[in-house]
């Protein structure tokens, strides 16, 4: 983060007793950073001073950029602390404070991004937002000096402007964020987001609009519900498409495993090279749904491979998770992951190097050219243009000769790559990205049946309520070097809610279950919104950043709203609470106004609602866990796409009185002569209890 050189001949700032990777990356700047509290806008309104705020995360690329040029050059840092009172802010510890700011910034300027830049008064309120700004000015870009004479100026000469500038942005920003609706939104509206997906398909490479590229795995299990509610098979095709193509792309790190952040370019090949946790927990679902819905084994390759990623490379020994890799090594870009041709040469030999370039096609002079200057650096970006069929025919061979050489010349590449200098790695652990990671690998480890996935699950989830759970029952945000800290968010209790169902249906073990009640229910009383429904970002006994959202959107990951909807009918379903189902149409009817305007920039919203829509099942399976009779009925339903369905065990013997003081109704659904036995209702409407597997499947798959 910081070299030894630095720290000798460079007093550290406030930053240097923090626990973000973030933070400490920072520590060594000659920018007198505060962080964000009572002493920083204290000082700024005793010294008549405006605020620079500062937001960003460890791992970002363009974070390091307007480091190295501004934060860590003298002059800037001089001109910052004669102007400002400056304030770093990590996003991923605090995401109120950057959901707040990011808002302010995409309503000035139209769009957003990290580094986020806000200058603001003593009072948090902003008038000024970009993101990163160069230290000279060029291409239309304000530099960091030019700009900070101009805030100056405005500062000593045009304060009232400045003031009623700031005055006009806070209440914009308020009205904008006052989200209320009433419609009841129909089945139309799934129609509608399928439809704008369509659009801007992009049919030739997967995936969804222009450069940049992101994957975006909700908009493909939002598909695959559609597929599965119409039977369209265009659905499906376009998340095949992509699924497959992200496989092949440079965006996918054929030797370690795992994917990047994005793709710089619509073809999936020139990544932006972090790689996230939360990006591997959500694609890892994708695939291993794509798997239930097709069958397919390449599917489950790719998911058990970013597993095997995640568990090497991410996981903390006492079983939590890791957040972020960087971008970055050696001081640039990519660094680690890319190959000369020589280099492969010198690690394979020449004939597998032969082959090794041909298949995932490299160049002598390297297969990208710098964005800057247009030169090649020799570097190479490996990636597929075939799928594994396609290249047997080429090679006149078989597919699994194929794989097999790849595996063996993979492996070799990987243990000479280990010796490079590795990207940074953030190691905090967050309560809400591990929720996700809990959520995939539960649900991995009961569809593929691999007990190593779901003990890592389980590891993790009590990681959490070991380390990261107060003393009254509430969770804490993060988790570093053994000091949990800053109270959970509500992204933080939706995830790990669903990390913990997704637990209970791969284990049946009801303590996951009731958990998930107990958070579910300080998620109700500490953040939902008593007036209008929906649940606000934060909980109602801590301070306000200048206004108290509530989010819908579906970024980079679902919102906490989306994730709390769906695990309220899932949770609703389980129990039989007509209260839960309640509260999810009470989310439902909130948003419904915004997320008619642009349907699509709301998929896990919209999986929520496919659920509300139905046809929505639950089942019970009465039986002894044991016995074969019952494993086959709860594998069938584990190897089945059926994602508007929930599952609960109910054990024939005394060992039933845990699930029934949960779900009561089940008190009387016994097994029939002694034999594992389904119990299905669709709709609210109860079948016939069967003791056949087959019989229990084509029940569930019953459209009405």
């Amino acid at each position: 983060m910081f070299n030894e050189s630095e720290k000798i001949n460079r007093p550290p700032n406030k930053l240097i007793r923090e626990k973000s990777p973030y933070l400490l990356q920072h520590a060594y700047n000659p920018v007198d950073w505060h962080l964000w509290g009572d002493e920083a806008f204290n000082k700024a309104s005793k010294e008549d001073k405006p605020i620079f705020l500062s937001i960003g995360y460890s791992t970002c690329h363009w974070c390091h950029v307007m480091e190295k040029e501004s934060f860590e050059d003298a002059d800037v840092a001089r001109l910052m602390n004669e102007t400002f009172v400056c304030i770093k802010v990590d996003r991923e510890e605090r995401p109120d404070i950057d959901s707040a700011y990011m808002a302010v910034c995409q309503m000035i300027t139209g769009s957003g991004g990290w580094p986020l830049t806000i200058i603001m008064t003593a009072d948090k309120k902003p008038f000024f937002a970009g993101t990163y700004i160069p230290k000279e000015s060029r291409f239309g870009r304000t530099g960091m000096p030019d700009l900070i004479g101009k805030v100056k100026e405005l500062w000593q000469l045009r304060r009232k402007d400045v003031m009623d500038s700031a005055e006009k942005i806070t209440y914009a920003l308020t009205s904008i964020s006052d989200i209320q609706g009433e419609e009841e939104l129909e089945e139309a509206i799934i129609k509608e987001t399928y439809g704008r997906l369509f659009q801007i398909f992009d049919a030739g490479h997967g995936g969804f609009g222009y450069a940049p590229k992101f994957p975006t795995p909700h908009h493909l299990t939002f598909l695959l519900r559609y597929w599965k509610r119409t039977g369209d098979a265009q659905a499906l095709s376009m998340t095949e498409k992509t699924l497959s193509a992200i496989r092949l792309g440079g965006i996918y790190d054929h030797i370690g495993f795992g994917f990047h952040r994005y793709s710089t370019d619509s073809e999936w090949f020139l990544p932006h090279f972090e790689k996230m946790l939360y990006d591997q927990a959500l694609i890892a679902m994708a695939y291993i749904e794509a798997y239930q819905a097709t069958g397919k084994e390449e599917y489950k390759k790719t998911a058990e491979e970013i597993f095997a990623y995640v568990l090497r490379d991410m996981a903390d020994k006492d079983g939590g998770f890791y957040s972020a890799e960087d971008a970055d090594s050696e001081g640039e870009e990519g660094r680690f992951y890319q190959w000369t041709a020589e280099e492969i040469r010198n690690t394979l030999g020449e004939d597998d190097a032969g082959f090794i370039i041909k298949v995932f096609n490299l160049e002598v002079e390297g297969n990208f050219a710098d964005e800057a200057t247009g030169i090649r650096s020799r570097r190479n970006i490996l990636h597929r243009k075939r799928p594994l069929a396609e290249m047997a025919a080429v090679f006149n061979t078989t597919e699994a000769e194929i794989k097999n050489r790849i595996e063996t010349a993979r492996q070799r590449l990987f243990d000479a790559r280990e010796k490079r200098v590795h990207p940074h790695k953030d190691d905090k652990i967050l309560t809400d990205w591990n929720g996700l990671m809990i959520a995939a690998l539960a649900k991995g480890g009961s569809v593929f049946n691999e007990p190593v996935y779901i003990k890592a699950a389980k590891k993790a989830a009590d990681f959490i309520l070991k380390k990261m759970r107060h003393a009254n029952g509430r969770l804490y945000h993060r988790c570093r070097d053994g000091e949990a800290a800053l109270s959970g968010f509500l992204d933080d209790y939706a995830f790990f809610i669903w990390g913990l169902i997704e637990l209970y249906e791969a284990t049946f073990e009801v303590s996951y279950l009731k958990l998930a009640l107990e958070f579910n229910n300080i998620l109700l009383n500490q953040f939902w919104d008593k007036n209008n429904g929906g649940f606000y970002l934060t909980s109602d006994d801590v301070d306000v950043v200048l206004i108290r959202k509530k989010e819908i959107y579906d970024g980079a990951t679902p919102s906490g709203n989306s994730a709390a909807m769906l695990n309220l009918l899932r949770l609703g379903r389980m129990t039989g609470s007509a209260e839960f189902e309640q509260k999810a149409a009470q989310i439902s009817r909130c948003f419904s106004k915004v997320v008619s305007q642009s349907p699509h920039g709301y998929t896990f919203f919209m999986s929520a609602l496919n659920f509300v829509l139905g046809p929505a099942n639950e089942v019970v399976v009465a039986g002894d866990i044991k016995k074969d009779d019952a494993k086959d009925m709860i594998d069938a339903i584990r190897r089945q796409f059926l994602p508007n369905t929930v599952a609960v065990f109910r054990p024939c013997d005394e060992d039933a009185a845990e699930i029934i003081k949960i779900a009561r109704f089940a008190k009387d659904l016994l097994c029939i002569d002694s034999r594992a036995t389904a119990y299905v209702c669709s709709n609210y409407n109860c079948k016939m209890p069967t003791t056949d597997a087959g019989e229990m499947i084509s029940l569930l798959n019953t459209k009405d």
